[in-house]
């Protein structure tokens, strides 16, 4: 599991919720100013996970005003940018005379060594921040510091590999172990450099090895994407990502595999996965295969004995109600950690 602490206001008498709250986000951020008319009994659900020198937080909070006054820039100044994926409720962010309104789904972009005010509406909001060091974001700083302020969209291009990528690592953490969370932070650093520059037209700035690990990452999660293609080849990725064969398979040859075992993977991983769900085990076993890009029987069958050991009915049979003694336990879903409880 990623070092993980959690904050939760409930376990804290109402009088102190508030106060502490503040004392966290300055750790967390930068020294900030807040303020809500929720203050008296403050709800907040915060969980911090540590991926090296990068901090990403998921968290849910009651309506609040954040200030980062140029008194406190002076006091105190990480040098570091704040980005909040918005998933819940409104936001809008001032810079002096530059007022920002945000959608769901947009990223806010922030920094430390600002003066700003961000205002939430008067429901909770959710979001999943993160916090990077300015030196982790391989662009030229004056190039980088254009980048705050303006709203970067979580629903498309690079915005949404990050977005995405955010959401899935923040769901479970469960199964990292804490040596991957430098390598985690690299790729979220990675992916903040690219939507900087894809925002600010900035890409040739980008180092080649970063660029390079963030359209390794684009063409991963196309692939996702297209798995139940059959027309999905080395031939049409490199066309949709606008680079020559050689250099596809250059880059997953510097991974230390093939495109063409990267996609059968892939396949073989995701069938694999619905097999063992009980829920689709009256599904046919050709059904499952060919959603996964294999349509012929017996190909698919070749393939999943080569990869696991055994032919995929063998994994189906082993997985029944039957085989595990009992029907599987329904999903729990832990209310705090969901969002806020609800107010009496």
């Amino acid at each position: 599991m990623l070092p993980e602490s959690v904050f939760r206001s409930l376990d804290l008498p109402p009088g102190d919720r508030f106060d502490a709250w503040t004392e966290r986000m300055g750790r967390t951020h930068a020294p900030l100013d807040l303020s809500s008319d929720r203050a008296a009994d403050y709800r907040v659900h915060q969980r911090l996970i540590g991926l090296g020198d990068v901090t990403v937080w998921p968290a849910t909070f009651d309506s609040l005003v954040f200030r980062r006054t140029p008194k406190l820039v002076r006091q105190s100044d990480p040098e570091a940018y704040h980005l909040s994926l918005l998933l819940r409720g409104e936001g809008r962010a001032t810079w002096g005379r530059q007022e920002v309104t945000y959608r769901l789904s947009d990223i806010h972009v922030n920094s430390s060594s600002r003066s700003w005010d961000v205002f939430t509406g008067s429901d909770p909001v959710t979001i999943v921040g993160v916090e990077i060091p300015r030196s982790l974001v391989a662009l030229p700083a004056s190039r980088a510091d254009q980048a705050v302020g303006r709203p970067i969209s979580g629903r498309e291009g690079v915005g949404a590999l990050l977005s995405q990528f955010l959401v899935n690592l923040t769901a479970d953490t469960g199964p990292y172990q804490p040596q991957d969370a430098p390598r985690l932070g690299t790729v979220v650093a990675d992916l903040v450099t690219a939507a900087f520059a894809h925002t600010l037209d900035a890409d040739p700035l980008m180092p080649a090895e970063a660029y390079d690990r963030t359209l390794m990452l684009r063409i991963k999660a196309f692939v996702r994407r297209h798995l139940a293609d059959p027309e999905l080849t080395p031939a049409a990725i490199a066309a949709a990502h606008h680079i020559s064969r050689s250099r596809l398979y250059a880059l997953f040859r510097a991974e230390g595999v093939g495109v063409a075992a990267h996609i059968r993977d892939q396949r073989l991983e995701h069938a694999h996965r619905d097999l063992g769900d009980p829920a689709l085990r009256t599904e046919p076993i050709h059904s499952i295969a060919a959603r996964w890009g294999f349509p012929r029987p017996a190909d698919f069958t070749r393939a999943f004995r080569t990869a696991y050991g055994m032919p995929p009915s063998e994994l189906r049979a082993a997985t029944t109600p039957e085989a595990a003694g009992g029907a599987p336990a329904g999903p729990t879903t832990d209310g705090a950690a969901a969002g806020l409880p609800p107010r009496s």
